[in-house]
């Protein structure tokens, strides 16, 4: 399991546990099925009815998505470029298709099988950048799901705080005050059910399939510029040191938190002018 969402997992349970065990008398107040039924359900026919039913149903597969810890292999695929460089360089033709029979990463494939088949760089670059871009609003759209995901469940707690308000209205008058209990907790759990799932559920994994977008273009524009190299037939020790710097992060290019050595005290006098 990805360690973040484990350690975010663990918080929500103990951060719930500390609100329901030790700042209520009475646990079982939390726990209202009516009204988790409302934001449940609410949410999820809202979702239906916005979103076709291809794309609702791959919801449970994008959360194990998240929790997955997800390898990239960034350094093996820079190998696998240099590796290959090497051997175009050197003309190697039979060799350079042989080694692409091994390599696992369709996108880097596709660039250098464009590159070998004697394909011009810029239609290269053109087919890889829309590639990238089809990814990029693809992966944006599975993130925007559990966005609007989000905005749906505290709107239908809403709902429920009405439907709860409503029906406490109508048995206000018997005086019955276990019914009046049961009505304002459908009430106001509801809000607490729709805020929760908004905020511990659908936002942290839009913002975590963000990030994963985020990181995978990084990697393909990497990919993008060696294979670019490699139609130039750029060198290939060049080629992996202007790889790594893609995967380098939160390096300061100006600073690198050293100390800059003293500065003399005193300048170095100058020769007079009789000297």
């Amino acid at each position: 399991m990805n360690p973040s969402s484990l350690i975010g997992i663990v918080a929500s349970f103990v951060l719930l546990g500390i609100v329901i065990f030790f700042a209520a008398e009475d646990p079982r107040l939390y726990v209202d099925w009516p009204g988790l039924g409302i934001v449940l359900g609410g949410t999820l026919a809202a979702t239906f009815l916005s979103y076709p039913l291809k794309e609702v149903l791959r919801v449970f597969g994008l959360i194990a998505t998240v929790l997955r810890n997800e390898r990239t292999y960034i350094k093996n695929d820079i190998e696998e470029l240099v590796r290959i460089s090497k051997l175009w360089i050197n003309d190697d033709l039979h060799a350079v298709e042989k080694a692409l029979e091994n390599v696992t990463n369709p996108f880097l494939r596709t660039g250098v099988q464009l590159v070998i088949d004697q394909a011009p760089e810029e239609d290269i670059l053109d087919l890889l950048q829309w590639r990238i871009l089809r990814l990029r609003a693809r992966e944006a759209a599975e993130a925007q799901l559990f966005r609007v995901m989000a905005n749906f469940a505290p709107a239908f707690g809403m709902i429920g705080t009405l439907v709860g308000l409503i029906n406490l209205m109508g048995v206000l008058g018997d005086g019955n005050m276990q019914i009046i209990g049961q009505q304002l907790a459908v009430a106001l759990m509801t809000t607490f059910y729709g805020i929760l799932l908004a905020n511990l559920l659908f936002k942290p994994v839009a913002v975590k399939l963000e990030r994963r977008t985020e990181q995978r273009v990084v990697l393909m524009n990497m990919v993008m510029q060696g294979v670019s190299m490699m139609s130039e037939r750029r060198s290939p020790a060049l080629m992996r040191e202007t790889l790594k710097s893609f995967i380098v992060q939160f390096d300061d290019e100006i600073f690198d938190g050293r100390k800059p050595a003293a500065a003399a005290k005193t300048a170095a006098p100058r020769p007079g002018k009789g000297s």
